[in-house]
């Protein structure tokens, strides 16, 4: 059984197939996906694919790289929709409320949020600054909500971890994780867990492959990023969620452990980080 915690199944790379995408998926062994948005624009996008498939969740948030293009009142409609999303549980499940007709509630985290230095544009002020407001507001939420957060740390590993230390949150995934071993283990100890996914196939991502070999196999969860982050045996062609298994292979391999262990390992990891996927 596998999950993949991050995955970007409504983006229009995928052309409309994202259902059969998912279902390919399953056939692979891939028990649950993670569907983040970016975006006030894609907000019903990823609910309607978990309302579609039950084994889809998804996370809102504002992308860091959507921030030029977002403003204070999607802010306020994302805390509006998240109030409403749990507003809707009951003390039991997340499962369809057969009184009221409602669509299964699988919403699980404040997400994809985060910060992204890589950029050049928006490394530099003014968007440095509005990216940091946009980061620390969307905590906030999580943290009134206590909701986990699916973070973006490209190159801002610091900066985000010192976010995160000022507004503390459940926890969650520090998807992508690409920072030394000091960065990865205070992410740990603030109650997240690290995201590996195709980057780590690469032969030359020396870093990455020695957190996959020496972190604790408790601290990792896997992923995708599909239609992104495609691993090494595919590196011109678009990612999939039915990729997974293969690139689990390549963490049991670097970790001299079977599959079988790494799969009950990060399951148990991504359940455990993202609680609300429990009650489904």
């Amino acid at each position: 059984m596998w999950i993949d915690t991050h995955c970007h199944l409504d983006a229009s790379e995928f052309a409309g197939a994202s259902l059969a995408l998912a279902e390919a998926a399953a056939k692979s062994g891939v028990s649950a996906i993670v569907i983040p948005a970016v975006h006030k624009n894609n907000f019903a996008a990823v609910e309607a694919l978990s309302q579609q498939r039950e084994d889809c969740f998804y996370a809102l948030g504002i992308h860091p790289m959507y921030v030029p293009t977002s403003d204070e009142k999607d802010l306020l409609f994302l805390r509006e929709k998240v109030a409403a999303l749990m507003n809707r549980d009951n003390t039991s499940n997340v499962v369809t409320d057969v009184q009221n007709q409602q669509p299964a509630n699988r919403f699980v985290a404040i997400g994809e949020i985060g910060l992204d230095f890589f950029v050049p544009a928006l490394k530099e002020s003014p968007l440095r600054e509005k990216q940091e407001f946009f980061f620390s507001e969307q905590l906030k939420i999580a943290r009134e909500f206590e909701l986990p957060v699916l973070l973006h740390v490209r190159r801002s590993q610091d900066t985000v971890l010192k976010y995160l230390r000022r507004i503390r949150v459940l926890g969650g995934i520090a998807h992508a994780f690409n920072g030394s071993h000091q960065q990865a283990q205070t992410f740990i100890d603030l109650g997240f867990k690290l995201g590996l996914g195709g980057a780590m196939t690469y032969t030359r991502a020396l870093q990455i492959r020695r957190l996959a070999t020496e972190l604790p196999l408790t601290s990792l969860v896997l992923e995708t990023d599909a239609p992104d982050m495609s691993p090494s045996w595919i590196p011109h062609a678009i990612n999939t969620p039915a990729e997974l298994p293969a690139i689990a292979a390549v963490l049991a391999g670097l970790r001299g452990v079977t599959p079988a262990d790494v799969g009950m390992a990060t399951t148990a990891n991504a359940q455990a980080v993202l609680p609300r996927m429990r009650r489904s």
